[in-house]
């Protein structure tokens, strides 16, 4: 398994680093990808993904994070270049959910991240929350540079998943499709191409069922698989395999 999305510069996973990733490897998970969110966030990744081989880390600036961290498209493509384990361009996107006061803010650092990912021929992991037209208006406009998109943690609508696979984009399953509330979603990830499918944990948030309400962390992979696995009616083992295959196109190939 692979957990294409995780924050191991946060607390509680940064203090337990060695710990959290021995977990990891004894479930099965051959490699994690640690995002950045920050300037500050980056500068600790950096040091992160030195501490084991399984690690690898990208360069972004999270919507939330617009306010006060703005980066240009050199300096993402820049340190990107600087190390071969830096392998994806994020967290970016739009999030509207709180309030629109940034709104001009995260759709230029979007603007930024996208252009400094095709620019490199690199995933764009992106985040949308209460912004699927404008996220996908965005994304429309790059369309014939094809950009390499990943939807992190997809909680969007059917139709706005239909939109984004005609611009040949992936989707990352999170624990949230293991909450009883989140049938729909569940519909959506039944209805999504498997070749189009990777799954994360997002820890430590959004931990999944059975360990909703805990500090998640990569070893809760295996809940948010065997979810997957229901969904698409096949093995746990499949999707593993799956998944992890198609992480590594995306990323590696």
């Amino acid at each position: 398994m692979i957990d294409s999305h995780c924050h191991l510069d946060h607390e509680p996973l940064v203090d337990d680093l060695k710990n959290v990733i021995q977990r990891s490897k004894n479930i099965g998970i051959t490699k994690v990808l640690t995002i950045s969110t920050s300037f500050q966030s980056f500068l600790r990744i950096k040091k992160i993904i030195n501490q084991d081989e399984i690690i690898f880390g990208t360069i972004g600036i999270h919507p939330h994070k617009t306010k006060t961290d703005n980066a240009s498209k050199n300096y993402l493509v820049q340190n990107f270049n600087e190390n071969k384990k830096i392998i994806g361009i994020g967290e970016t996107g739009l999030d509207f959910y709180y309030n629109n006061s940034d709104k001009e803010k995260q759709i230029y650092s979007f603007n930024r991240h996208i252009e400094a990912a095709i620019e490199l021929d690199v995933p764009l992991i992106i985040h949308s929350r209460s912004a699927e037209d404008e996220t996908y208006e965005i994304l429309s406009n790059f369309k014939n540079k094809n950009p390499k998109i990943l939807m992190h943690c997809f909680t969007g609508s059917q139709i706005f998943a239909e939109k984004l696979l005609k611009l040949n984009a992936w989707f990352s399953a999170s624990g949230i499709i293991t909450f009883k509330n989140s049938i729909d979603l569940q519909n959506t990830f039944k209805f999504l191409p498997l070749e189009k499918t990777l799954i994360e944990t997002d820890s430590p948030f959004l931990a999944p069922v059975p360990n909703r309400g805990k500090k998640n962390e990569p070893s809760f992979l295996e809940y948010t698989a065997k979810k997957l696995a229901e969904i698409k009616k096949i093995s746990k083992s499949e999707i593993s395999e799956i998944t992890s295959d198609n992480f590594n196109k995306l990323f590696f190939n």
